[in-house]
Protein backbone atom coordinates (compact mmCIF):
# COMPACT_ATOMS: atom_id res chain seq x y z
CA UNK A 1 0.00 0.00 0.00
CA UNK A 2 1.44 3.38 -0.95
CA UNK A 3 1.12 6.66 0.88
CA UNK A 4 -1.29 8.13 -1.66
CA UNK A 5 -3.93 5.49 -0.90
CA UNK A 6 -4.60 7.01 2.53
CA UNK A 7 -6.32 10.38 2.88
CA UNK A 8 -6.22 12.58 5.99
CA UNK A 9 -9.39 14.68 5.93
CA UNK A 10 -9.33 17.75 8.18
CA UNK A 11 -12.02 20.23 9.28
CA UNK A 12 -11.98 23.84 8.07
CA UNK A 13 -14.37 25.98 10.10
CA UNK A 14 -12.81 29.31 9.12
CA UNK A 15 -9.89 30.68 7.13
CA UNK A 16 -7.35 30.28 9.92
CA UNK A 17 -8.36 26.64 10.34
CA UNK A 18 -8.21 26.09 6.58
CA UNK A 19 -4.58 27.23 6.50
CA UNK A 20 -3.89 25.31 9.73
CA UNK A 21 -5.19 22.10 8.13
CA UNK A 22 -2.93 22.65 5.13
CA UNK A 23 0.04 23.35 7.44
CA UNK A 24 -0.71 20.11 9.28
CA UNK A 25 -0.45 18.11 6.06
CA UNK A 26 -4.12 17.48 5.25
CA UNK A 27 -4.82 15.71 1.98
CA UNK A 28 -8.34 17.16 1.94
CA UNK A 29 -10.51 19.56 3.94
CA UNK A 30 -14.25 19.74 4.50
CA UNK A 31 -16.22 22.91 5.16
CA UNK A 32 -19.75 24.33 5.24
CA UNK A 33 -21.52 27.21 3.51
CA UNK A 34 -24.55 28.89 5.04
CA UNK A 35 -27.23 26.87 6.81
CA UNK A 36 -27.43 23.48 5.08
CA UNK A 37 -24.74 21.65 7.01
CA UNK A 38 -24.36 20.08 10.43
CA UNK A 39 -22.49 23.06 11.90
CA UNK A 40 -24.98 25.67 10.71
CA UNK A 41 -25.63 27.11 14.16
CA UNK A 42 -22.01 27.98 14.89
CA UNK A 43 -19.65 30.45 13.29
CA UNK A 44 -17.88 27.53 11.64
CA UNK A 45 -18.99 28.26 8.10
CA UNK A 46 -17.92 30.28 5.09
CA UNK A 47 -20.00 32.65 2.98
CA UNK A 48 -20.90 31.60 -0.54
CA UNK A 49 -18.87 34.54 -1.86
CA UNK A 50 -15.74 32.93 -0.41
CA UNK A 51 -16.18 29.63 -2.24
CA UNK A 52 -14.01 30.40 -5.31
CA UNK A 53 -11.12 31.52 -3.10
CA UNK A 54 -11.42 28.51 -0.77
CA UNK A 55 -11.24 26.13 -3.72
CA UNK A 56 -8.36 28.10 -5.25
CA UNK A 57 -6.37 27.96 -2.00
CA UNK A 58 -6.85 24.19 -1.87
CA UNK A 59 -6.07 23.59 -5.54
CA UNK A 60 -2.88 25.63 -5.39
CA UNK A 61 -1.66 23.41 -2.55
CA UNK A 62 -2.78 20.08 -3.95
CA UNK A 63 -5.51 19.68 -1.30
CA UNK A 64 -8.98 18.36 -2.13
CA UNK A 65 -12.03 20.40 -1.05
CA UNK A 66 -15.30 18.86 0.16
CA UNK A 67 -18.50 20.87 0.68
CA UNK A 68 -20.84 19.59 3.42
CA UNK A 69 -24.55 19.61 2.56
CA UNK A 70 -25.53 16.97 5.08
CA UNK A 71 -28.57 18.22 6.99
CA UNK A 72 -32.15 17.02 6.68
CA UNK A 73 -33.61 18.93 3.71
CA UNK A 74 -37.10 20.46 3.55
CA UNK A 75 -38.82 21.56 0.35
CA UNK A 76 -37.82 25.16 0.93
CA UNK A 77 -34.17 24.11 1.12
CA UNK A 78 -34.03 22.39 -2.25
CA UNK A 79 -33.52 25.45 -4.49
CA UNK A 80 -30.73 26.62 -2.18
CA UNK A 81 -29.10 23.19 -2.23
CA UNK A 82 -29.34 23.02 -6.03
CA UNK A 83 -27.73 26.44 -6.38
CA UNK A 84 -24.91 25.52 -3.96
CA UNK A 85 -24.19 22.33 -5.89
CA UNK A 86 -24.09 24.17 -9.22
CA UNK A 87 -21.73 26.79 -7.87
CA UNK A 88 -19.60 24.12 -6.21
CA UNK A 89 -19.22 22.36 -9.55
CA UNK A 90 -18.39 25.62 -11.35
CA UNK A 91 -15.75 26.50 -8.75
CA UNK A 92 -14.14 23.06 -8.91
CA UNK A 93 -15.10 21.68 -5.47
CA UNK A 94 -13.72 18.13 -5.29
CA UNK A 95 -16.89 16.56 -3.84
CA UNK A 96 -20.12 17.20 -1.95
CA UNK A 97 -20.86 15.39 1.34
CA UNK A 98 -24.55 14.56 1.74
CA UNK A 99 -27.06 12.29 3.49
CA UNK A 100 -30.33 13.44 1.88
CA UNK A 101 -31.34 11.61 -1.30
CA UNK A 102 -32.46 14.85 -2.95
CA UNK A 103 -28.94 16.25 -2.63
CA UNK A 104 -27.51 12.99 -3.97
CA UNK A 105 -29.71 13.26 -7.05
CA UNK A 106 -28.82 16.93 -7.58
CA UNK A 107 -25.10 16.11 -7.34
CA UNK A 108 -25.49 13.25 -9.77
CA UNK A 109 -27.32 15.46 -12.31
CA UNK A 110 -24.65 18.15 -12.02
CA UNK A 111 -21.85 15.61 -12.38
CA UNK A 112 -20.05 16.54 -9.17
CA UNK A 113 -18.51 13.70 -7.09
CA UNK A 114 -20.49 12.74 -3.99
CA UNK A 115 -19.51 11.36 -0.58
CA UNK A 116 -22.13 9.85 1.71
CA UNK A 117 -22.21 11.40 5.20
CA UNK A 118 -22.23 9.50 8.47
CA UNK A 119 -25.80 10.79 8.91
CA UNK A 120 -26.86 8.11 6.39
CA UNK A 121 -25.88 5.55 9.06
CA UNK A 122 -24.33 3.04 6.64
CA UNK A 123 -23.81 -0.14 8.66
CA UNK A 124 -23.84 -3.01 6.14
CA UNK A 125 -22.66 -4.05 2.69
CA UNK A 126 -26.12 -3.87 1.08
CA UNK A 127 -26.35 -0.19 2.01
CA UNK A 128 -22.90 0.34 0.49
CA UNK A 129 -24.05 -1.34 -2.72
CA UNK A 130 -27.21 0.80 -2.81
CA UNK A 131 -25.31 4.08 -2.40
CA UNK A 132 -22.59 3.05 -4.89
CA UNK A 133 -24.76 4.32 -7.74
CA UNK A 134 -24.32 7.80 -6.27
CA UNK A 135 -21.00 7.93 -4.43
CA UNK A 136 -17.37 6.87 -4.61
CA UNK A 137 -16.70 7.48 -0.89
CA UNK A 138 -18.92 6.58 2.07
CA UNK A 139 -18.58 7.37 5.76
CA UNK A 140 -19.64 4.40 7.85
CA UNK A 141 -21.75 4.72 11.00
CA UNK A 142 -19.56 5.68 13.96
CA UNK A 143 -20.90 2.84 16.07
CA UNK A 144 -19.28 0.03 14.06
CA UNK A 145 -16.33 -2.00 15.33
CA UNK A 146 -13.13 -2.29 13.29
CA UNK A 147 -14.04 -5.92 12.68
CA UNK A 148 -17.29 -4.78 11.05
CA UNK A 149 -15.45 -2.07 9.08
CA UNK A 150 -12.94 -4.65 7.83
CA UNK A 151 -15.73 -7.03 6.78
CA UNK A 152 -17.44 -4.29 4.75
CA UNK A 153 -14.15 -3.30 3.08
CA UNK A 154 -13.43 -6.95 2.25
CA UNK A 155 -16.89 -7.46 0.75
CA UNK A 156 -16.48 -4.32 -1.39
CA UNK A 157 -13.42 -5.93 -2.97
CA UNK A 158 -15.06 -9.37 -3.17
CA UNK A 159 -18.21 -8.02 -4.85
CA UNK A 160 -16.22 -5.48 -6.89
CA UNK A 161 -18.50 -2.63 -5.83
CA UNK A 162 -17.60 0.48 -7.79
CA UNK A 163 -18.85 4.04 -7.63
CA UNK A 164 -19.76 6.42 -10.48
CA UNK A 165 -16.07 7.03 -11.24
CA UNK A 166 -15.54 3.34 -11.96
CA UNK A 167 -13.17 2.99 -8.99
CA UNK A 168 -13.80 0.68 -6.06
CA UNK A 169 -15.87 2.41 -3.36
CA UNK A 170 -13.67 3.86 -0.61
CA UNK A 171 -14.65 3.70 3.03
CA UNK A 172 -14.19 6.73 5.25
CA UNK A 173 -14.21 6.60 9.05
CA UNK A 174 -13.74 9.12 11.85
CA UNK A 175 -10.40 8.81 13.63
CA UNK A 176 -10.45 11.73 16.09
CA UNK A 177 -12.73 14.25 17.74
CA UNK A 178 -16.09 14.69 19.42
CA UNK A 179 -18.54 11.81 19.65
CA UNK A 180 -22.30 12.16 20.06
CA UNK A 181 -24.56 10.32 22.47
CA UNK A 182 -26.91 9.53 19.55
CA UNK A 183 -26.48 7.04 16.72
CA UNK A 184 -24.54 8.82 13.97
CA UNK A 185 -25.67 12.18 15.29
CA UNK A 186 -29.42 11.54 14.97
CA UNK A 187 -30.49 13.30 18.18
CA UNK A 188 -33.70 15.05 19.21
CA UNK A 189 -32.62 16.24 22.66
CA UNK A 190 -31.81 19.77 21.48
CA UNK A 191 -35.05 19.91 19.46
CA UNK A 192 -37.07 18.79 22.48
CA UNK A 193 -35.46 21.24 24.90
CA UNK A 194 -34.89 24.29 22.68
CA UNK A 195 -36.81 23.67 19.45
CA UNK A 196 -33.40 23.70 17.78
CA UNK A 197 -32.77 20.58 15.70
CA UNK A 198 -29.39 18.86 15.65
CA UNK A 199 -30.43 17.30 12.35
CA UNK A 200 -30.65 20.78 10.88
CA UNK A 201 -27.20 21.76 12.11
CA UNK A 202 -28.53 23.66 15.15
CA UNK A 203 -27.54 21.44 18.08
CA UNK A 204 -27.39 23.31 21.41
CA UNK A 205 -25.31 20.51 22.95
CA UNK A 206 -27.42 20.26 26.08
CA UNK A 207 -26.15 16.69 26.35
CA UNK A 208 -22.80 18.20 27.41
CA UNK A 209 -24.26 19.59 30.67
CA UNK A 210 -24.28 18.06 34.14
CA UNK A 211 -27.66 16.85 35.36
CA UNK A 212 -29.64 16.36 38.57
CA UNK A 213 -32.08 13.45 38.89
CA UNK A 214 -35.39 14.33 40.57
CA UNK A 215 -37.67 11.61 42.00
CA UNK A 216 -41.48 11.74 41.87
CA UNK A 217 -41.39 12.78 45.51
CA UNK A 218 -39.21 15.78 44.74
CA UNK A 219 -35.92 14.41 46.10
CA UNK A 220 -32.92 15.40 44.04
CA UNK A 221 -29.67 13.58 43.33
CA UNK A 222 -26.87 15.28 41.47
CA UNK A 223 -25.03 12.91 39.13
CA UNK A 224 -21.42 13.35 40.22
CA UNK A 225 -18.12 12.65 38.48
CA UNK A 226 -19.52 11.98 35.00
CA UNK A 227 -21.40 13.99 32.37
CA UNK A 228 -23.63 11.04 31.62
CA UNK A 229 -24.66 12.06 28.08
CA UNK A 230 -21.34 13.63 27.01
CA UNK A 231 -18.90 11.04 25.65
CA UNK A 232 -15.17 11.56 25.77
CA UNK A 233 -13.54 12.36 22.44
CA UNK A 234 -12.52 9.67 19.99
CA UNK A 235 -8.76 9.07 19.70
CA UNK A 236 -7.33 6.29 17.53
CA UNK A 237 -3.68 7.35 17.33
CA UNK A 238 -2.61 4.37 19.44
CA UNK A 239 -4.06 1.82 17.02
CA UNK A 240 -3.62 3.45 13.63
CA UNK A 241 -2.13 0.18 12.40
CA UNK A 242 -5.48 -1.54 13.01
CA UNK A 243 -7.36 1.36 11.40
CA UNK A 244 -5.30 1.06 8.22
CA UNK A 245 -5.44 -2.73 8.28
CA UNK A 246 -9.25 -2.57 8.33
CA UNK A 247 -9.26 -1.36 4.74
CA UNK A 248 -10.68 2.11 5.40
CA UNK A 249 -8.79 4.66 3.33
CA UNK A 250 -10.17 8.10 4.27
CA UNK A 251 -9.52 9.18 7.87
CA UNK A 252 -11.73 12.01 9.03
CA UNK A 253 -10.93 14.40 11.88
CA UNK A 254 -13.94 16.00 13.58
CA UNK A 255 -13.70 19.63 14.68
CA UNK A 256 -15.10 22.40 12.45
CA UNK A 257 -16.05 24.25 15.63
CA UNK A 258 -12.62 23.94 17.21
CA UNK A 259 -9.59 26.21 17.14
CA UNK A 260 -6.91 26.49 14.44
CA UNK A 261 -4.20 25.07 16.75
CA UNK A 262 -6.43 22.03 17.35
CA UNK A 263 -6.81 21.52 13.60
CA UNK A 264 -3.10 21.86 12.87
CA UNK A 265 -1.95 19.68 15.76
CA UNK A 266 -4.44 16.85 15.20
CA UNK A 267 -3.97 16.84 11.44
CA UNK A 268 -0.17 16.74 11.79
CA UNK A 269 -0.27 13.90 14.32
CA UNK A 270 -2.53 11.69 12.23
CA UNK A 271 -0.68 12.46 9.01
CA UNK A 272 2.60 11.46 10.64
CA UNK A 273 1.04 8.39 12.26
CA UNK A 274 -0.49 7.12 9.02
CA UNK A 275 2.81 7.67 7.17
CA UNK A 276 4.74 5.89 9.89
CA UNK A 277 2.43 2.87 9.87
CA UNK A 278 2.62 2.60 6.08
CA UNK A 279 6.42 2.92 6.08
CA UNK A 280 6.85 0.53 9.01
CA UNK A 281 8.52 3.18 11.19
CA UNK A 282 5.82 3.56 13.86
CA UNK A 283 7.10 3.06 17.41
CA UNK A 284 5.84 3.34 21.02
CA UNK A 285 7.92 6.50 21.50
CA UNK A 286 6.33 8.17 18.48
CA UNK A 287 2.85 7.18 19.64
CA UNK A 288 3.59 8.59 23.10
CA UNK A 289 4.73 11.90 21.57
CA UNK A 290 1.64 12.17 19.33
CA UNK A 291 -0.62 11.40 22.29
CA UNK A 292 1.02 14.14 24.37
CA UNK A 293 0.49 16.64 21.55
CA UNK A 294 -3.17 15.62 21.21
CA UNK A 295 -3.62 15.94 24.98
CA UNK A 296 -2.42 19.55 24.68
CA UNK A 297 -5.27 20.80 22.48
CA UNK A 298 -9.02 20.85 23.14
CA UNK A 299 -10.45 17.51 24.22
CA UNK A 300 -13.02 16.09 26.63
CA UNK A 301 -10.73 13.23 27.57
CA UNK A 302 -10.13 10.35 25.17
CA UNK A 303 -11.43 6.87 24.49
CA UNK A 304 -11.28 4.52 21.51
CA UNK A 305 -14.93 4.75 20.49
CA UNK A 306 -16.62 1.50 19.47
CA UNK A 307 -13.84 0.35 17.17
CA UNK A 308 -12.35 -2.16 19.61
CA UNK A 309 -15.67 -3.63 20.62
CA UNK A 310 -16.88 -1.40 23.46
CA UNK A 311 -20.61 -1.67 24.13
CA UNK A 312 -20.92 1.52 26.17
CA UNK A 313 -19.29 4.92 25.94
CA UNK A 314 -16.84 6.49 28.33
CA UNK A 315 -18.38 9.68 29.71
CA UNK A 316 -16.62 12.98 30.20
CA UNK A 317 -15.76 13.96 33.76
CA UNK A 318 -15.90 17.70 33.22
CA UNK A 319 -17.56 20.44 31.21
CA UNK A 320 -15.32 21.84 28.49
CA UNK A 321 -11.76 20.92 27.69
CA UNK A 322 -9.45 18.52 29.50
CA UNK A 323 -6.43 19.70 27.49
CA UNK A 324 -3.07 19.88 29.20
CA UNK A 325 -2.19 23.21 27.58
CA UNK A 326 -3.94 26.56 27.24
CA UNK A 327 -3.51 29.63 25.07
CA UNK A 328 -3.67 33.08 26.64
CA UNK A 329 -4.26 36.10 24.42
CA UNK A 330 -1.47 38.64 24.79
CA UNK A 331 -1.42 40.92 21.75
CA UNK A 332 -1.22 41.37 17.99
CA UNK A 333 1.32 41.49 15.19
CA UNK A 334 2.11 45.01 13.97
CA UNK A 335 4.56 44.11 11.21
CA UNK A 336 6.79 41.35 9.90
CA UNK A 337 10.24 41.97 8.39
CA UNK A 338 11.05 38.96 6.19
CA UNK A 339 14.66 39.87 5.42
CA UNK A 340 15.53 40.21 9.09
CA UNK A 341 13.20 37.38 10.16
CA UNK A 342 11.69 39.58 12.87
CA UNK A 343 8.10 40.12 14.02
CA UNK A 344 7.03 43.40 15.62
CA UNK A 345 4.34 42.83 18.28
CA UNK A 346 2.13 44.95 20.52
CA UNK A 347 1.41 43.47 23.96
CA UNK A 348 -2.17 44.20 25.03
CA UNK A 349 -2.56 41.97 28.07
CA UNK A 350 -0.40 39.79 30.31
CA UNK A 351 3.26 39.88 29.29
CA UNK A 352 5.68 38.02 27.07
CA UNK A 353 8.83 36.68 28.71
CA UNK A 354 12.00 35.15 27.35
CA UNK A 355 11.47 31.45 26.47
CA UNK A 356 7.67 31.74 26.42
CA UNK A 357 6.05 29.45 23.84
CA UNK A 358 3.86 31.50 21.51
CA UNK A 359 1.10 30.82 19.00
CA UNK A 360 0.45 33.39 16.27
CA UNK A 361 -2.89 32.84 14.52
CA UNK A 362 -4.41 34.66 11.57
CA UNK A 363 -6.88 34.22 8.72
CA UNK A 364 -4.21 33.76 6.06
CA UNK A 365 -1.39 32.78 8.41
CA UNK A 366 -2.96 29.72 9.96
CA UNK A 367 -0.99 28.78 13.06
CA UNK A 368 2.67 29.67 13.62
CA UNK A 369 4.35 28.16 16.67
CA UNK A 370 7.51 29.71 18.10
CA UNK A 371 9.52 30.29 21.26
CA UNK A 372 10.60 33.79 22.30
CA UNK A 373 14.29 32.90 22.61
CA UNK A 374 15.15 36.58 22.38
CA UNK A 375 13.15 39.74 22.98
CA UNK A 376 13.73 43.44 22.27
CA UNK A 377 11.85 46.42 23.70
CA UNK A 378 12.77 49.90 22.39
CA UNK A 379 15.54 48.25 20.35
CA UNK A 380 17.23 46.94 23.49
CA UNK A 381 17.35 43.33 24.74
CA UNK A 382 14.77 42.70 27.44
CA UNK A 383 13.68 39.83 29.69
CA UNK A 384 10.00 40.65 29.13
CA UNK A 385 7.48 42.93 27.43
CA UNK A 386 4.49 44.08 29.45
CA UNK A 387 1.00 45.35 28.72
CA UNK A 388 1.05 48.40 26.44
CA UNK A 389 4.62 47.80 25.22
CA UNK A 390 5.83 46.94 21.74
CA UNK A 391 8.51 44.34 21.20
CA UNK A 392 10.24 42.34 18.50
CA UNK A 393 11.05 38.64 18.37
CA UNK A 394 13.00 36.46 15.96
CA UNK A 395 10.63 34.54 13.70
CA UNK A 396 11.45 32.57 10.56
CA UNK A 397 7.84 32.00 9.40
CA UNK A 398 5.83 34.81 7.84
CA UNK A 399 3.08 36.41 9.92
CA UNK A 400 0.84 39.33 9.10
CA UNK A 401 -0.37 42.57 10.70
CA UNK A 402 -3.43 41.91 12.84
CA UNK A 403 -2.56 38.28 13.60
CA UNK A 404 -3.35 37.40 17.22
CA UNK A 405 -0.50 36.43 19.56
CA UNK A 406 -1.05 33.93 22.37
CA UNK A 407 1.13 32.55 25.12
CA UNK A 408 0.99 28.73 24.89
CA UNK A 409 1.60 27.17 28.30
CA UNK A 410 0.78 24.19 30.46
CA UNK A 411 -2.65 24.35 32.06
CA UNK A 412 -2.47 24.65 35.88
CA UNK A 413 -3.32 21.39 37.62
Amino acid sequence: MNNESVEILAPAGNRASLYAAIQGGADAVYFGLGQLNMRARGASNFDLSELPEIVSICMNRGVRSYLTLNTVMYNRDLPIAMDLIRQARECGVSAVIAADHAVMQFAQKEGIPLHISTQANISNIEAVEFYSSYADVMVLARELTLEQVAEICSLIRERDIRGPSGELVKIEIFVHGALCMAISGKCYLSLHAYNSSANRGECRQNCRHSYTVTSDGGNQLRVDNEYIMSPKDLCTIEFMDLIIRSGARVFKIEGRGRSPEYVKTVTKCYKEAADAVIKGTCSPDKIKNWKELLDGVYNRGFWDGYYLGRKMGEWSERHGSASTKQKIYTGDVLHYYPKAGVAHLRVKSNQIKINDSLLIIGETTGVVETVATSLWVDEAPSASAGKGEECTIKLSEKVRPGDAVYIWRDRPT
